[in-house]
Parts: C-alpha cells; sequence; structure tokens
C-alpha cells in the first residue's frame, strides 16, 4: 500500500517536479489554490481527514517578490499565517511535516554561504511573511522539516531561465545584474531533496538546499545562452551586458548574496549535490523534450 503525500502549490515549479519524481511507494495528492487554501481552518482539516496523508509538502506560496511590497496582507496569508495553521492542524495528527522557504529571510551581506542558524534579515515584505511562516510552523510544530531554498527555475510556471530564452530570441541585446550572487536551483534537484526530508521523518529543524557553485544573475544569463544554442533552443547569439543592479531598480530590494549552506542537508538527509552548470543544462534537455511542458 502507497503511502500518500499531500503536495500543496501542486501546480508550481516545485509542486510539478514532486510530482514528476515520485519515489516508488508513495502517492501524491495535489492540491492548488483552487482546491486548498492552507489559511482556510475548516477546508484544510476537513481534507486531512478525508485524505489521512502520512505527509504534506508545504510548497504552496505567494510568490510575487515585487507585488507584495504593493499587498503584504495578501502576501502574509499564503507565507505566514497559512504554514503556521498548517503546521497546527499535521501537529494534531501527527503527520510528517516538510515546508519550503527562502533565501530572502538572509539581508544578503554575508560573504560566505549561509548556515542554517546564521542570523536573519528580511528585506522586504516576501522575505518578512517568509520568515514569520517559519516561526509559525516551528512554533506549532516542532518536529517539522524546513527547507530554504532560492532561484529555483524549472520547465514548468516563469522563472528566470524560461524569461531568458524568450528575451533571448526576441531582442538584439540584453542587460543583465552582476552584482547580485546566489546559486541557481533546478526545481529537480529541489524535489529529490524535499523527498528525502519526507522519508527522514525524525530530521527535523531548518535545512538549506540549492545546486553547488555560486554565480550572478549576469553569469546565469551568460551560461543559460551558451547551453541553449548548443541545444538548438536558440536560433543566434545576442550581446550580454553586465549593470548593476541600480540600473534596474525593483519595488523589492533583493539580497546582494544569497549563498546557502548545503552541508548539514547533504549530511543529514544523505543527498548529494551536483554544480548549477551540470543542473542547468539537464533542464535545457527536459525543456526541449517536453516543449509543451
Amino acid at each position: 500500500m502507497s503511502s500518500k503525500v499531500l503536495v500543496t502549490g501542486a501546480k508550481g515549479q516545485l509542486g510539478s517536479e514532486l510530482q514528476v519524481t515520485c519515489p516508488s511507494g508513495w502517492e501524491v495528492l495535489a492540491a492548488d489554490r483552487s482546491t486548498l487554501d492552507i489559511a482556510d481552518v475548516a477546508s484544510l482539516h476537513r481534507m486531512l481527514d478525508e485524505a489521512q496523508p502520512t505527509a504534506v509538502i508545504n510548497a504552496a506560496a505567494y510568490t510575487a517578490v515585487d507585488q507584495a511590497e504593493a499587498e503584504p496582507e495578501v502576501a502574509a496569508r499564503s507565507n505566514a499565517e497559512g504554514p503556521a495553521i498548517l503546521a497546527a492542524a499535521c501537529a494534531e495528527r501527527d503527520i510528517r511535516l516538510v515546508h519550503i522557504s527562502t533565501d530572502f529571510v538572509f539581508d544578503g551581506r554575508a560573504s560566505q554561504p549561509y548556515h542554517p542558524d546564521d542570523a536573519t534579515g528580511p528585506l522586504g515584505e516576501y522575505g518578512r511573511g517568509k520568515l514569520a511562516g517559519e516561526q509559525g510552523t516551528q512554533s506549532a510544530y516542532p518536529a517539522s522539516l524546513i527547507i530554504r531554498t532560492g532561484w529555483v527555475y524549472s520547465r514548468f510556471g516563469g522563472n528566470f531561465v524560461k524569461t531568458m530564452l524568450r528575451l533571448m530570441a526576441e531582442r538584439e541585446q540584453l542587460s543583465v545584474v552582476v552584482d547580485q550572487v546566489g546559486t541557481p536551483t533546478w526545481a529537480r534537484g529541489l524535489a529529490l531533496a524535499t523527498w528525502a526530508g519526507v522519508k527522514h521523518g525524525a530530521t527535523h529543524g531548518i535545512y538549506h538546499w540549492s545546486d553547488a557553485g555560486v554565480c550572478s544573475w549576469y553569469d546565469f544569463a551568460v551560461a543559460i545562452q551558451e547551453e541553449a544554442l548548443a541545444l538548438g533552443l536558440l536560433p543566434r547569439e545576442i550581446v550580454i551586458s553586465p549593470i548593476p543592479a541600480s540600473e534596474y531598480p525593483t519595488p523589492a530590494i533583493r539580497p546582494s548574496y544569497s549563498v546557502l549552506d548545503k552541508s548539514s542537508t547533504c549530511r543529514d538527509l544523505d543527498v548529494l549535490v551536483t554544480h548549477w552548470r551540470a543542473q542547468l543544462r539537464a533542464m535545457l534537455i527536459d525543456l526541449k523534450d517536453n516543449s509543451d511542458g
């Protein structure tokens, strides 16, 4: 008999990859915002009681970072209130909970990879909401597992890689920010790490996950073009120019440094990390092979 896992945010990048990578012996019950609002206590309890999952992966989130500055209450409902309500409901039923968070809980002033226990200091409403979601989750359910990540992309949904591919096909030149540094994360790898977290039922607390290595958004864009050209996903090469973030102002301030230390995750969840460039290549092959995805 399969173990059932409720995946919230099932139509998002991670939610979609969690379904693609579902391990043998497990069954995904996919829920998106149209079928489940995790901040709605009554509907949440009803779904948990009816489905009786072994575990819940909370991949639901308000991810419009800039828009969150204009509607913080809406963002907080999904990112702060909902996770705490979900954690309390899972705690009552002794359901394994893995909650996904973000590198935006940090202020980006570090010069070496952030450890899970480093001091937080979010710069905007999105990060503040996600940090509150972490705190509410841990308070309601100390046995829960929280995985922070960042710079996520996939063949599913909207993301930096797919935006770059579109713009590179349309334009003769692009300018991309060079002074914000982090690590791209293929949602497929994040999904596999998340499944490892589900299986390691005794592991709790905060962990980090991204692919290996470091780059700027400019470096990432250059690599996207090189890999896409090699795969025939772009018709020609264009000029990509580096610019400072000050020349590309946004409503929300982004951390200038978002590299995450994954050593405890690799050790405790028994997972291996792959360099971001290899993961980018694999994702683009996946995109090419599933052009209708």
